[in-house]
C-alpha cells in the first residue's frame, strides 16, 4: 500500500483510488467530473447508435410506423439536400462522440500518444463534417424557426473556432491552450445532451399551459397523417390537395399529449430556446472548470515551455496563441527564470519554501 493510500481518510476513498488511478487520474474530483460529463455524453451517444439504421429506425419510408425523428421532420429528410445533410450529420457525429471519450482518458494521453494524436485528428474531421450536415438541415430542423437556425449557426461557429485555436496551439506546442480549447469545443458539442433535458421540461410546461401554436405546411402534415386525416383536422389543407396553394400552411397547437404533428410542434417550439439556454450553461461551466484547475494549466504551461525551448521557438512558454501575445498579460517566465531573477534579493532556501 502506497503512502497516499495509507493517508486516505476512509476505505471508500482507498477503493475509489484503485479504480481511477490505473486509468491515469490522480485526483478524485477529476474522476468524478469525468464520470459525470463524459459518461453522460457516452450514454447519450450509445442510445442514438440505432439511428445509424436511418430508414429502419430514424425515418421509416412514407412516414409509416413509429419514427424516432420528431414527427413531420422526415418529410424533409426524405428529400435532397436535407437527406444528404441529416445522413452526413448522423453518420459522422455519432462515431466522433464515441471516439472523443477516449481523448479524455489520462492514461491514453500520457502512454499512447500516437493514438491520442491520430484519434484527435479523426474526431475533428468527423465532427467538422457533422457540422456541415447540421448547417444543411438547419432550415427545417424541428420547424427551423429563427431561434433554432441562429443556435445552429452559433454552435457551428463556436466549435469550429475552438477547433482552429486548439489546432494552432498544438502545432506551436502550446499544450495548455490546446487543452483549454479542446475542452471548450466538446463542452459546446455536448450542449445537445443538456438541450434534451431542458426541451422535455419546456414541452411539459407549454403543453400544460396550452395556448401555444405554430405554423406547419400541409405537405408536412400530409406526410405524417395522409390526406384523409389531414383534411379532417385541418380543412384549410384542401387548397394544398386541389393544387390551389401548394405552399399552404396551417396553425398547429403545441401539445405533447395531442396528435403526432402537435407533439412535433411542441418540441419544435422549445428546441431553439432550449439550445441557447444549454449553450449558455455549458459555456459558463467550461470556463469555471478552467479557472478552478489552474494547477493543471500551469503544469502543461511548463511542459510547453520545455518543448518549445527544445525546438528553438522565439518565445518559449508563449509560442502559441496566449494572452500575453495579444493582450496586457505579463510575459511568461519559467520557474528557473524566476529563480535566477530573484536569487540576488531572496535567499535560495526561502525561494524554495515559497515554491513548495
Amino acid at each position: 500500500m502506497s503512502k497516499s493510500d495509507r493517508d486516505a481518510p476512509n476505505g471508500f476513498v482507498r477503493t475509489m483510488r484503485k479504480v481511477y488511478r490505473p486509468i491515469g487520474f490522480r485526483k478524485g474530483y477529476n474522476f468524478v467530473l469525468f464520470f459525470i460529463t463524459v459518461g453522460a455524453l457516452l450514454g447519450f451517444t450509445l442510445s442514438r447508435l440505432q439511428y445509424l439504421s436511418f430508414w429502419g429506425v430514424f425515418c421509416k419510408p412514407g412516414g409509416k410506423g413509429i419514427n424516432h425523428a420528431i414527427p413531420g421532420e422526415c418529410y424533409y429528410y426524405s428529400r435532397d439536400p436535407f437527406k444528404l445533410g441529416i445522413m452526413l450529420h448522423i453518420f459522422t457525429i455519432l462515431p466522433a462522440a464515441l471516439l472523443v471519450c477516449l481523448q479524455f482518458v489520462p492514461i491514453i494521453r500520457h502512454k499512447v500518444i500516437i493514438f491520442h494524436r491520430l484519434n484527435g485528428y479523426l474526431v475533428i474531421l468527423l465532427s467538422t463534417i457533422a457540422s456541415a450536415g447540421a448547417f444543411m438541415i438547419a432550415r427545417h430542423t424541428l420547424g427551423g424557426d429563427m431561434a433554432t437556425q441562429t443556435w445552429t449557426g452559433a454552435m457551428i461557429i463556436s466549435t469550429t473556432i475552438a477547433y482552429l485555436m486548439a489546432w494552432v496551439n498544438i502545432k506551436r506546442l502550446q499544450i495548455d491552450q490546446h487543452r483549454a480549447w479542446m475542452l471548450r469545443a466538446w463542452a459546446y458539442f455536448a450542449t445537445i445532451v443538456t438541450l434534451r433535458i431542458i426541451m422535455i421540461l419546456a414541452v411539459t410546461i407549454i403543453s400544460g399551459l396550452s395556448g401555444w401554436y405554430v405554423a406547419r405546411p400541409c405537405a408536412e402534415i400530409d406526410y405524417t397523417f395522409g390526406q384523409k386525416n389531414t383534411v379532417r383536422f385541418w380543412p384549410e389543407c384542401s387548397n394544398f390537395y386541389n393544387g390551389t396553394n401548394l405552399e399552404q400552411v396551417v396553425v398547429v397547437q403545441a401539445n405533447k399529449k395531442g396528435k403526432a404533428i402537435e407533439v412535433g410542434a411542441a418540441f419544435g417550439m422549445s428546441f431553439g430556446s432550449a439550445g441557447w439556454l444549454a449553450f449558455w450553461l455549458h459555456a459558463i461551466g467550461v470556463e469555471l472548470y478552467l479557472r478552478l484547475t489552474p494547477a493543471e494549466s500551469d503544469r502543461l504551461r511548463r511542459v510547453s515551455y520545455e518543448r518549445q525551448l527544445e525546438r528553438g521557438f522565439k518565445h518559449p512558454g508563449s509560442a502559441g496563441l496566449t494572452a500575453e501575445r495579444f493582450g496586457d498579460a505579463r510575459p511568461y517566465e519559467s520557474t528557473s527564470t524566476v529563480r535566477e531573477s530573484v536569487a540576488e534579493t531572496i535567499p535560495l532556501k526561502d525561494f524554495d519554501e515559497r515554491e513548495r
